[in-house]
């Protein structure tokens, strides 16, 4: 026994004495960040632009709750929490439902690397930015995609899907329920059973729409559905919400080929978040505190009731709508019913820099809006109402900032 000690501490004192030599010779050529000496401060806004949005207290506190590991019993009770608060907001009681690593963009990236194969063909609502985005990621898996090209602002009908339907023969189908670039909100009812007729799953983003727009996943024929954390549920971004129902998971599961990544693979995923049995299997750190947070959000919203959060956000964009219109604002979206209760588009007035605007809400109110994105870019202003912020309060407030932009802001008058 005094032999093996001996014989360790020799090879131990070797290696230190190599790690000090290595030490030794080399010197550290970037000295600590001279900025990192500092507090972090981060200002006081409000967050009225298309997401992220300000925490609720709750929230917020979770984000403060100590750390566990990620494969402990007490991480699963909480996951198997954030799944049921999943089936709730969806409204669906499929199995395969649960988070995703990543913001909306991975959760878009999850369903089209699960479903799609090269080769396979692809049907995909180009109406707004995130139609465009999932034609981009298609299109580098090898799938033939087929775009269905709309002006922004506007949305599809039934009859227009189904002769895209009957055309390409897609196995997938792509539309975007709240399109945050654009302010609209597509209808689903009827396309899910459209989708079925001819063989063809249904996938719907609903990330900019979750909670503050009616949507039931299940009684609308909805395959598979994505949705993120950092708007109407007011939790972190970085994490994001994702259902598959019994069609798509066959299809996932009867692949000819593996997915192009790992990461996402929902195989693996099922396991890891148990919707394959009680038996976990690893795959990747989980990021624990954003889950704290998303069971809180989960939680605040099933407390608050669908219903109630659908009308509340009805009400309060009415009202907001109501003040936009007596400073003589237009709304990007032209059709009132299909303009979506979250997030409000209006056209920048002529002669005026949308940055200018922005930029002075934000400096004289500190105030977050935002310009448009993709086909909006330099067309519209974005404000967001979103869970915790969506009140007539903070409609006053962005209302009365606005006003007084117009009034401050330089104006081209050619």
């Amino acid at each position: 026994m005094f032999r093996m000690l001996a014989k360790a501490s020799v090879t131990l004192g070797s290696r230190a004495a190599g790690w000090v030599r290595t030490m030794g010779s080399h010197q550290l050529l970037v000295p600590p960040p001279e900025a990192l000496s500092k507090p972090l401060s981060v200002p006081k806004r409000l967050l009225l632009g298309p997401g992220p949005s300000n925490l609720a207290p709750r929230v917020l506190a979770a984000g403060n709750l100590r750390m566990i590991g990620h494969m402990q019993k007490e991480m699963f009770q909480i996951m198997d929490d954030i799944k049921q608060g999943i089936q709730y907001v969806f409204q669906t009681r499929n199995p395969l439902t649960l988070v995703v690593s990543g913001s909306g963009h991975c959760a878009m990236e999850t369903a089209l690397f699960n479903l799609l194969e090269p080769g396979d063909s692809f049907l995909v609502g180009t109406n707004g930015l995130w139609g465009m985005r999932a034609a981009e990621i298609a299109g580098r898996i090898g799938a033939h995609v087929h775009q269905m090209p709309k002006k922004p602002g506007e949305h599809y009908t039934l009859q227009e899907v189904e002769e895209g339907l009957a055309q390409h023969k897609p196995v997938l189908l792509f539309l975007t329920h709240g399109e945050s670039s654009t302010g609209m909100m597509q209808p689903l009812d009827g396309f899910g059973d459209l989708c079925h007729r001819y063989q063809c799953l249904l996938l719907v983003d609903s990330v900019a729409s979750l909670g503050g727009v009616p949507i039931y996943m299940d009684q609308q024929g909805i395959d598979i559905m994505y949705s993120g954390s950092q708007k109407v549920l007011n939790a972190p971004p970085g994490v994001s919400l994702i259902s598959f129902n019994d069609k798509a998971k066959y299809k996932v599961y009867s692949r000819k080929t593996k997915p192009v990544s790992f990461y996402t693979d929902i195989t693996y995923l099922a396991k890891l978040w148990g919707c394959e049995g009680k038996t976990r299997v690893i795959h990747h750190t989980l990021p624990v505190t954003s889950l704290y947070c998303l069971r809180e959000s989960l939680a605040l919203i099933s407390e608050q009731g669908l219903e109630n959060s659908w009308r509340r956000h009805r009400e309060t964009t009415a009202h907001l709508h109501k003040r936009l219109q007596e400073m003589g604002l237009k709304f990007f979206v032209k059709d009132p019913e299909i303009r979506l209760p979250t997030i409000t588009t209006v056209t920048v007035p002529a002669g005026y820099n949308w940055r200018d605007i922005v930029s002075y809400v934000l400096d004289h109110f500190h105030i977050e809006i935002s310009g448009g994105l993709g086909p909006t870019e330099e067309k519209v202003l974005r404000i967001g109402l979103l869970g915790y912020n969506a009140t007539t309060e903070n409609v006053d407030r962005v209302a009365e900032a606005l006003r007084e932009a117009l009034q401050h802001c330089p104006k081209n008058k050619l």
